[in-house]
């Protein structure tokens, strides 16, 4: 009986074509790893399983496809992409944007309090580019966390005005994000 807890990745990664318990070793090594790079992002346990099942999956049905030098460094990377979808594909919660400035980085990602400092100002730059209106609208939903009744009150506009501003703004940071994203792969 093959003992996988001593195998390196590489002898796992050999054996992984045909052998149900070489994936169940990597999933075991490496899914908290994963769980918490994707939590100091989303602060959402649903979401984070979401995510990290769908990297697992993923790899197994890929898994004779796949080459890489590391394990860890592939399923982080994959990770990392699967985080940005899921925020680039708006599944991700309002309270998102409210939780940026909150997010205490794990020792394991030193980089990420880097690259999270990045996305906070492509966002403050983002909502300066915005329409003068919808800059006030989303910034007043966003930064002092009014809800979409309030804006209209003090605006003394409709509520259905607030929620065109507001989705016309997280449709334009949507796009913005996603061209960033198709730059980062190019590199």
């Amino acid at each position: 009986m093959i003992a996988y807890s001593r195998l390196s990745d590489n002898e796992l990664m050999a054996l992984l074509a045909g052998d149900d318990a070489a994936f169940n070793e990597i999933y075991e090594r490496y899914w908290s790893l994963l769980y918490r790079a994707a939590f100091n992002v989303l602060r959402d346990e649903d979401a984070c399983m979401d995510v990290i099942q769908d990297v697992f999956v993923w790899f197994w049905e890929h898994r004779a496809d796949i080459s890489f030098r590391s394990v860890k460094a592939y399923l982080l990377v994959a990770v990392k992409y699967k985080v940005a979808n899921y925020i680039r594909n708006g599944k991700v919660r309002e309270s998102f944007y409210d939780r940026i400035p909150k997010i205490e980085l794990d020792a394991d990602f030193p980089d990420e309090a880097l690259e999270l400092k990045e996305l906070k100002e492509m966002i403050a730059q983002f909502v300066l580019e915005l329409p003068e209106r919808c800059q006030e609208v989303f910034n007043l939903s966003r930064n002092q966390h009014m809800s979409n009744k309030e804006i209209a009150e003090y605006l003394g506009i409709t509520e259905k005005t607030v929620e065109n501003q507001i989705n016309k703004a997280l449709k334009r940071l949507k796009l913005n994000l996603g061209k960033l994203s198709v730059f980062v792969s190019l590199l």
